[in-house]
C-alpha cells in the first residue's frame, strides 16, 4: 500500500511537491484526517487554524508554476499555545488568558506563513507554560502517543505529542527551562533550544522568564530540523541578540569533537534506562570517532537553579500583578510560585542575575576546551499525564523540578541545546540525550544530529497507535 502522507518528513514533502508526486491539498487532508482519528485520544492540537485549506490550495498553485515561496512551501507546522498566531486563542493554557486572541503573528510564526507553510492550529500547554507535564483548566490534559496514560512532558507536550502521533511533521515550541528537550526526549523526537537571538522574537507574550526562553522547532529527522531553522534564523532588528551571532550554518562534515559526558548532576537521581541511555548515546559517538570523556558538571547544578527559580519567580509575580485585578494562576503551585516572587526582594534578583553572568562566564572557559557537554535529557520516564510530576526517581523522592534537572543551566547561560533520541527504555518507552554547545554553534549540534541519525536511524519508529 502507498505510504500515508502524513507519515513523511517535511523534506520528503516538499520534494514530493518538487516533482509532482505530491500535492499540497492532498497532504492536508491526510494530516486533517489522523487529526480526527488521533487527537481525541492524544489532546495535542487545541485550536485549529481555519485558513489551512486555502492556504494549502495557493501552496499548491505555487508548486504547479514552479514559484514556490521556499524549499518547504506546503508543508503543515503547528505552534504552541504560548505563541502569538493572528486571530487564534492564545489562552497560555490559563483561564486568565482564555480570551485572548492575538491580532499579530508572532515573529516566527510570520515567517513560517510567509514561506508558504500550512499552519494547522495551536497545541496545548500547561499553565504560563511553567510546569513539566501538559494539563489546565481551559483545554485539559495531553497524553503521550506512546502511551496514553503517560505525559509527555511539558510545557511544549502538545508539540511533541503532535509531531510523534503525525499530525503534522513540524512543531514550534518554546524552551524556558527544558520545555522543548524533555517532551522531544518523552516522544522520539529531536528538539532545539537555539542560542537567544537565533530565532528572533518579537509581538509575543510577556518575557516572564527573561531571554532564557526562546521559539525552536521540533521534528522528527535531522535534515526537517535544519530545513526549518534555515528559514527562522534571519536577524530581525526588533531583537537585539539576533543582529550579534554569526549567520546560521550546518557544517558538511564533522571533525572528531570534543565531548564531555555528565551523567548525573551531585547527588540527583536519574532513572536506570534515561541513564543507560545517555551512556549508550556516549559510547556511540565514541564508536563514531569523537572523543567521549566523563566529567562532572562544570558549575554547581543547585545554585544555577536556585537563580533560574528565582527568576521564574518574580517574572510570573510581575505579570500577574500588571494586570488588571492582579489575577490568580489556576494551579495551586503556580499561585504559591507568584507569592514568592512577591516576597523576594529586589536583592535576590539581582544575585539571581549576577549568577547567570557568572554561569556564562564558566561556560565560556569550559568551551574553550570542550565542543559539546553531553548528559541525559530527563531524569525520569514519562510519568501518569495527569500528575503534575513523578514524586520518586530511582527509589528517592524529588520535588517539582526533581525530573528537570539536567536542562535549565542551558537556558540561564543562553546557549542552545538539543534532545537528541537514544536507545529506548526496557518498556519500550523514547528516551532522549541533551546536547549543549556553544553560545551560537546550533549549526554543529544539527551537524551531530545527523550523523546521529545516520548510525541509529529513529524516524521510522512510530507509535502503535499512529502506524
Amino acid at each position: 500500500m502507498p505510504q500515508d502522507p502524513a507519515t513523511l518528513s517535511a523534506t520528503a514533502l516538499a520534494a514530493g511537491y518538487a516533482a509532482g508526486s505530491l500535492c499540497p491539498v492532498a497532504v492536508l487532508a491526510a494530516v486533517e484526517a489522523r487529526i480526527a482519528r488521533l487527537n481525541p485520544v492524544l489532546n495535542a492540537i487545541v485550536a485549529r487554524a481555519p485558513g489551512a485549506q486555502a492556504a494549502a490550495e495557493a501552496s499548491a498553485a505555487r508548486w504547479r508554476a514552479g514559484t514556490p515561496l521556499s524549499a518547504l512551501d506546503g508543508v503543515p507546522f503547528s505552534v504552541k499555545d504560548n505563541i502569538a498566531v493572528a486571530g487564534l486563542p492564545c489562552a497560555w493554557g490559563s483561564p486568565v488568558f482564555a480570551a485572548y486572541v492575538p491580532e499579530r503573528d508572532e515573529l516566527p510564526v510570520a515567517r513560517l506563513r510567509a514561506a508558504g507553510l500550512v499552519l494547522l492550529g495551536k497545541t496545548n500547554v500547561p499553565e504560563f507554560t511553567l510546569q513539566g507535564y501538559t494539563d489546565n483548566k481551559v483545554y485539559g490534559v495531553t497524553r503521550n502517543p506512546w502511551n496514553p496514560a503517560l505525559t509527555p512532558g511539558g510545557s511544549s507536550g502538545g508539540a511533541v505529542a503532535a509531531v510523534a502521533a503525525g499530525l503534522g511533521p513540524l512543531a514550534l515550541g518554546t524552551d524556558g527551562g527544558g520545555s522543548i528537550r524533555r517532551p522531544a526526549s518523552h516522544a522520539g523526537l529531536l528538539g532545539l533550544k537555539p542560542t537567544p537571538g537565533r530565532v528572533a522574537r518579537c509581538d509575543g507574550l510577556p518575557a516572564i522568564l527573561l531571554d532564557c526562553e526562546q521559539i525552536g522547532p521540533i521534528a522528527r529527522t535531522s535534515a526537517d530540523l535544519a530545513a526549518v531553522l534555515a528559514l527562522l534564523t534571519a536577524p530581525d532588528a526588533r531583537d537585539p541578540a539576533s543582529l550579534a551571532l554569526p549567520a546560521f550554518a550546518v557544517p558538511a562534515k564533522l571533525d572528531r569533537l570534543r565531548i564531555r559526558f555528565v551523567p548525573r548532576f551531585a547527588g540527583h537521581p536519574v532513572d536506570a534506562d534515561c541513564a543507560a541511555s545517555a551512556a549508550a548515546v556516549a559510547q556511540g559517538l565514541a564508536a563514531l570517532g569523537h572523543e567521549v570523556v566523563e566529567a562532572e558538571a562544570p558549575f554547581a547544578p543547585d545554585a544555577v537553579a536556585a537563580a533560574f527559580g528565582a527568576i521564574g519567580q518574580a517574572g510570573l509575580a510581575w505579570m500577574l500583578d500588571a494586570m488588571p485585578g492582579r489575577p490568580s494562576p489556576e494551579a495551586p503551585m503556580l499561585r504559591d510560585m507568584a507569592a514568592a516572587g512577591r516576597a523576594l526582594p529586589a536583592s535576590a534578583l539581582f544575585a539571581a542575575l549576577d549568577a547567570r553572568a557568572v554561569l556564562k562566564a564558566r561556560m565560556a572557559a569550559f568551551f574553550e576546551g570542550a565542543d559539546l557537554l553531553l548528559t541525559p535529557a530527563a531524569a525520569a520516564l514519562p510519568w501518569p499525564a495527569d500528575a503534575v510530576f513523578p514524586p520518586e526517581i530511582a527509589g528517592q523522592k524529588v520535588g517539582p523540578r526533581g525530573h528537570a534537572v539536567f536542562t535549565a543551566f542551558a537556558n540561564m547561560a543562553g546557549l542552545p541545546a538539543m534532545a537528541l533520541p537514544g536507545p529506548r527504555s526496557r518498556s519500550g518507552m523514547p528516551v532522549g540525550v541533551q546536547v549543549v554547545a556553544a553560545m551560537g554553534a546550533d549549526g554543529l549540534l544539527c551537524a551531530l544530529a545527523a550523523e546521529w541519525e545516520a548510525a541509529q536511524p529513529w524516524a521510522e519508529l512510530w507509535p502503535a497507535m499512529a502506524r
